[in-house]
């Protein structure tokens, strides 16, 4: 059993992609851990809604609470950095806050965005240079976990749904981690938490985007054929 720490910067990022393998993985006994940076307070949602962003915030937060309990996370961390302004803030105020997180659930694998960031948002580019660079802090102070992985889409770019979907190509990927149809329900039913963003979910095609093959990159990793599970080789 290993512990893996999954470092996303808003509420649904988590389950637009990842879920099946989250599933999978706790369903292989790992332990699954999460980290957002932001409330996602600044969804264009809200307008539709009617709140503020702090109110907002908060219900973006309780949905991620019923996420929790669906993907059966082993716990769930959210910060109260600015949704939409990742790239305003000092870096090294962001780099310092993972590394806490970091040191303590002392997990063995850390997952991020890919450097494309997946679907291109900002905060996404941003979540994934500031990870990689507190992961590779800590390597050269001997005290970072063994692999830092890149959750990525496989294939050709795809622009069906409301976001442009970036790829790695197969000789960047390096784990496929293959769900089962329970994992796949997982997946479905965390998406169905987001009940303010129903209609986003619906019109990215993500249910039908995302597969039962969930690909990650390994940073700093050369390997003959994919992994099966992003703890293999640990």
């Amino acid at each position: 059993m290993k512990r893996i720490l999954y470092i996303f910067p808003h509420p649904d990022d988590e389950s637009f992609g990842p879920a099946p393998a989250i599933a999978a993985q706790r369903r292989a006994g790992h332990q699954v851990y999460l980290l957002t940076l932001t409330k996602g307070e600044a969804t264009k949602q809200r307008f539709r809604l009617g709140v503020e962003k702090e109110e907002m915030g908060e219900i973006r937060y309780r949905e991620m609470q019923c996420v929790e309990k669906v993907l059966g996370l082993s716990g769930m961390t959210v910060l109260d950095f600015p949704d939409g302004r990742l790239k305003e803030l000092d870096p090294i105020e962001l780099e310092k806050r993972i590394e806490e997180e970091i040191r303590r659930i002392e997990p063995d694998v850390v997952i991020t965005y890919a450097v494309h960031g997946v679907s291109g948002f900002e905060d996404h580019l941003v979540s994934h240079a500031v990870v990689k660079r507190a992961w590779c802090a800590m390597k050269r102070r001997g005290e970072a976990p063994a692999r830092l992985a890149f959750y990525t889409h496989r294939g050709e770019v795809n622009r069906d749904g409301k976001f442009t979907l970036q790829t790695s190509s197969d000789e960047e990927i390096d784990c496929i981690t293959r769900c089962s149809e329970e994992d796949m329900e997982a997946f479905h039913k965390a998406l169905d938490c987001y009940e303010t963003y129903e209609e986003v979910i619906e019109q990215s095609g993500v249910r039908k985007v995302v597969t039962g093959e969930v690909p990650f990159e390994f940073f700093q990793e050369v390997l003959d054929e994919f992994a099966s599970d992003v703890t293999e080789g640990l």
